[in-house]
This record gives C-alpha cells, sequence and structure tokens, in this order.
C-alpha cells in the first residue's frame, strides 16, 4: 500500500510532455487493461473509450483543444465518451455477455435485468447522460492511477470544445459525447509543475469519520 500511495504522490497533471519519449505498445495494452476491468454501476460501462495515436488526428484535437501541446506531444489521448441515451439494448446486452462469461442458462439473470431496468430506463435523458458520464470519470480515476503505477505519465483534461471532438471522431451518430480525456506518456524536464508541491485538502477537513 505504502508503494500505491509514493505513485498518487508522483503523479500530476503534466503540463508539458516529452514528445520525443514515447510510451510503448506493450505498456499502453497496460493502461488499456486497467481501463476495461473500471468499476461502473451494475457493471454496466454505459461509454466507451477512443485511444488517439494517430498524429494527424490529435492535430485536429488540438485545434479543438484550445492549442494545448499536450494533445499532440503526449503518446496517445484517452477520449472518454459516454452514451448520452440508453433503452433496454445496454441492459440486455450485458446480461447476454454475464450469462456467456459465467456459462449461466439463458435467462438466469432475468431478475437481474428487471431490477436494473426498473432503476434506469424510466429516468428522463438527462438524467441518464448525467449518470452515464459519471460512469466515464470512474474509468478515469482507474486510468491515472494504474499510469502511475507504472510511471506513465497522464494529464486529465475538461478544456476542450466537446461538440467538435464529437464531430471528428464521429461520436454523435454514435449516441456518444467526449466528456473527458486524459493524456498519456512522459514529462519532460522542462515542466517545472513537476516540482511543485502536491496541493490536497488536509485529512482533517476533508474526512469525518463516525
Amino acid at each position: 500500500m505504502s508503494n500505491y500511495i509514493d505513485d498518487l504522490n508522483w503523479r500530476y497533471a503534466v503540463k508539458q510532455f516529452d514528445a520525443s519519449k514515447k510510451v510503448s505498445e506493450e505498456d499502453l495494452q497496460k493502461l488499456i487493461d486497467a481501463v476495461q476491468l473500471s468499476a461502473s454501476s451494475y457493471g454496466l460501462q454505459p461509454y466507451k473509450i477512443l485511444v488517439i495515436k494517430d498524429q494527424a488526428v490529435k492535430e485536429k484535437l488540438k485545434a479543438a483543444g484550445y492549442n494545448q501541446s499536450q494533445f499532440t506531444d503526449a503518446t496517445a489521448v484517452f477520449v472518454f465518451a459516454h452514451q448520452t441515451d440508453f433503452d433496454a439494448e445496454l441492459i440486455d446486452s450485458y446480461i447476454e455477455l454475464s450469462e456467456r462469461i459465467k456459462e449461466l442458462e439463458t435467462g438466469t439473470l432475468e431478475g437481474y435485468a428487471n431490477l436494473m431496468k426498473n432503476a434506469l430506463l424510466n429516468l428522463p435523458q438527462e438524467a441518464k447522460a448525467g449518470w452515464t458520464s459519471r460512469q466515464a470519470y470512474i474509468a478515469l480515476g482507474n486510468l491515472l492511477s494504474a499510469a502511475a503505477a507504472h510511471k506513465i505519465d497522464t494529464c486529465p483534461m475538461e478544456g476542450f470544445e466537446a461538440t467538435a471532438f464529437d464531430e471528428i471522431l464521429g461520436l454523435t451518430e454514435q449516441n456518444l459525447h467526449a466528456v473527458v480525456v486524459a493524456a498519456v506518456g512522459y514529462r519532460s524536464a522542462e515542466d517545472e509543475t513537476q516540482h511543485a508541491p502536491k496541493v490536497r485538502r488536509p485529512q482533517e477537513e476533508l474526512f469525518e469519520i463516525i
């Protein structure tokens, strides 16, 4: 556990990446594996993550991201896109996958499926979109922690034109909306931010143990 706390103290939101240093395909796959294993409500994972490595696409994202250098200097940009709406198909496909992986007879999880449908399908569209976006943020947190554990740098970013990202990446027609991104690479030695003390609220202010 102490190593994990050290990793979290080591990480910060990188302001300047070293474009000459690339994350290996093997390590990038480790991050993808970690994000796949992220927790989500009911296990539904109502989002899609696009891993952008193509430099030409990253240039387009940079233009829609207020020309922040992280978009082009990082090895890859993880774009977390949440489902803006959903119907029973989201739940049915998950149940089918669960029964197949767990080698259960078809219909075994019908009760669980109905529980989810009763809880989720009658929500207003805006509430559905808010719920799915929160699930995407859980996955983002997992990426940041996994990257720190492998001494890979990241920069989570909300500073971009989401509608432009949707257009560039063809998300709208997939019922998806870009909600947050994370640039992944290695910090530049010239990034002075890495030397700044980490600022977090004190535990006695942040926590109440009852």
